[in-house]
């Protein structure tokens, strides 16, 4: 059997094969530091979902992976899963990078929810 393929036919295929070529665009989605990257800048001009990264301490425990976090320059909630802690033991002297966003609230101060935490050494 012989098949006879039209020159039309073929360079419409390869148009649309074309139309499905497109260069690669890749972008930075990584956490960034956004005002003056500090506790007391969130707190004083808070944008929901900002991507925030803050060295200080986890000062103290107020409920279930909540944390009061201070980078020296305020303080603010921390919601840190469980399973983001590292291996070692954290406590209020050690200190911490957290990679997080921004969250407001209708009725509370803003927090900050924990993407990512590490220890500083």
């Amino acid at each position: 059997m012989h098949m006879t393929i039209k020159a039309g036919s073929v360079l419409a295929l390869a148009i649309a094969a074309g139309a499905f070529i497109v260069p690669a665009h890749a972008e930075y989605t990584g956490p960034s530091v956004t005002g003056e990257g500090t506790v007391e800048a969130i707190l004083a001009n808070p944008v929901d979902d900002q991507n925030v990264t803050l060295q200080g301490n986890l000062l103290r425990r107020i409920g279930h992976e909540k944390y009061i976090f201070s980078d020296g320059t305020a303080e603010i909630v921390a919601e840190v899963d469980d399973k983001d802690f590292p291996a070692e033991a954290v406590d209020e002297k050690t200190k911490v990078e957290i990679i997080g966003e921004v969250d407001t609230g209708l009725n509370r101060a803003p927090e900050i929810e924990v993407d990512s935490l590490k220890m500083v050494k």
